[in-house]
């Protein structure tokens, strides 16, 4: 599937599920992925961050993290959120970035789904406390939600699903918006 998408898209693309090794890696990096994503892998065995990073770089591995807000506390999930870890969000993300990670993919678990917007707190302390970029994921539901994750979340990124994929929000239009609200982003 990778080698098909990347004979279609010319815009870099990242690929996550089921990564666990170099060789992972290695194949989907040369299928013509730009990065790679691991979550559940690198919980289990965080080595694997220093590993892949030593072989193809900070630049291109992304760390998912899936986290709950839970009696005040962000606690690491994983099984799409269904299982909580004994990991804090803000321990693990800074564990991730010493380890090579080039950047975090922060989901909250709270927010996924519900359309009414990011959790723009965690965002905030995990771009104020780490040296990588933070891609927002979790609750996009309007246009001001994705201008609120870049002021108020500090966001380097944000990402959506189904306010695109049932045309809820038409790209070009949230583009646009973006750089009206002076957010750098290519028209």
């Amino acid at each position: 599937m990778v080698l098909k998408v990347a004979e279609q898209v010319n815009i870099p693309f990242t690929v996550g599920g089921g990564i666990s090794s170099i060789e992972d890696v290695d194949a989907l990096l040369k299928s013509g992925a730009d990065k790679v994503s691991i979550n559940s892998s690198a919980i289990k065995r965080p080595e694997l961050i220093n590993e892949l990073a030593n072989k193809f770089g900070n630049q291109c591995i992304t760390v998912a993290i899936d986290a709950k807000q839970v009696d005040g506390n962000w606690i690491v999930h994983v099984a799409g959120g269904s299982i909580p870890t004994e990991l804090d969000l803000f321990s693990w993300a800074k564990e991730a970035e010493e380890r090579g990670a080039g950047e975090i993919l922060f989901t909250s678990m709270n927010n996924d789904g519900t359309k009414n917007g990011f959790a723009n707190e965690a965002l905030a302390k995990l771009s104020t406390e780490l040296n990588i970029p933070i891609i927002a994921s979790g609750g996009a539901g309007n246009m001001a939600h994705f201008v609120d994750a870049f002021h108020i979340g500090k966001a380097d990124a944000a990402l959506a699903a189904s306010v695109f994929h049932f045309s809820e929000i038409e790209i070009k239009d949230l583009k646009q918006e973006l750089k009206n609200n002076n957010i750098e982003v290519r028209l």
